[in-house]
């Protein structure tokens, strides 16, 4: 019977995948265990260098070291020890292929899957023999255990921590770069092309309007100002719909109010109809804002 059944390396920073070993058990535990690898990569940067996860036949531990996070999943009769020592022989085997730089510079997921068949090897030399070749490395890794006990991880934990299992907490700016909105939708595509039909008038009037401003002892200073300001706001009323953002909301409805006062503020240079398309463009893009949704986004850990 195998002790280790999968292992798995991540980028801590961002739980990106950079390696697996082949999976060739299908146990219902074991996609469990395999599940909870994939909510734990996402919260690493929130534990200890050294954790395990307690189940009924299959354990999770992972070591965290130079920014690589190195998973497995053991059945529990392996001493925690050995699994441990394979972890510490798993990360002396990535480090001698892969430098710090490769692993910061990784885009996507799994980019050095061929060390796969070194994980194999190694699993299957811990499965054959039941530890590590050279004894002297377990008992080293049993004294530093016994000195520093691995965290026990709560599950429950690790959830809340991700913020992304339970939808009640924001992820930082750190972690933007994995959240992802969902399809530009046609109503939104009409809205970034009316607003930017609002941003190209205002700063054509603004700018036509410094020329005048500048010849008549600056009369009309606030007006080119409402019209600048008025281009800023829709300029970035298509950022807020185009790319995720924290306070979106508060975000919106400020850009709202301020084209709005703009707009009723320049009711002398422009007519009724004008200004009610400029704010009902801006109304429109801020309803398409709010309601364009973080999509849920598939697991990388597909091996």
């Amino acid at each position: 019977m195998s002790l280790i059944l999968f292992a798995f390396v991540v980028r801590v920073r961002d739980g990106l995948p950079l390696s697996a070993s082949t999976d060739f058990e299908h146990n219902r535990e074991l996609q469990e265990r395999k599940q909870q690898l994939r909510t734990i990569s996402k919260s690493l940067a929130c534990f200890p260098d050294r954790g395990t996860v307690k189940g009924q036949q299959l354990n999770i531990y992972f070591i965290s070291s130079e920014g690589v996070s190195y998973m497995t999943v053991c059945h529990c009769s392996l001493p925690v020890a050995k699994a441990f020592c394979f972890l510490e022989d798993l990360h002396w085997e990535f480090t001698a292929c892969f430098n710090s730089t490769v692993v910061a510079l990784a885009a996507r997921p799994y980019p050095f899957l061929e060390f796969d068949s070194t994980i194999q090897k190694l699993k299957q030399q811990y499965n054959q023999s039941g530890g590590p070749a050279l004894e002297v490395t377990l008992v080293e890794v049993q004294e530093d255990l016994r000195r520093n006990p691995p965290q026990v991880i709560n599950l429950d934990e690790v959830q809340l921590n991700n913020g992304i299992a339970n939808g009640h907490i924001e992820q930082g700016p750190a972690s933007g770069q994995n959240q992802r909105l969902e399809p530009v939708s046609a109503p939104g595509i009409l809205s970034l092309v009316l607003n930017i039909m609002c941003a190209s008038l205002n700063v054509i009037r603004g700018m036509h309007l410094i020329e005048y401003t500048f010849q008549d002892d600056y009369e009309g200073m606030w007006n080119v100002v409402a019209f600048l300001l008025a281009f800023v706001c829709c300029v970035f009323q298509c950022h807020l719909y185009l790319f995720h953002s924290s306070l979106k909301k508060l975000k919106s409805f400020a850009l709202l109010n301020v084209i709005v006062l703009c707009n009723f503020y320049l009711l002398g240079m422009r007519n009724v109809w004008q200004v009610i398309f400029h704010i009902s463009v801006a109304s429109i893009s801020t309803v398409l804002i709010l309601t364009r949704k973080l999509q849920d986004r598939a697991n990388d850990c597909g091996v």
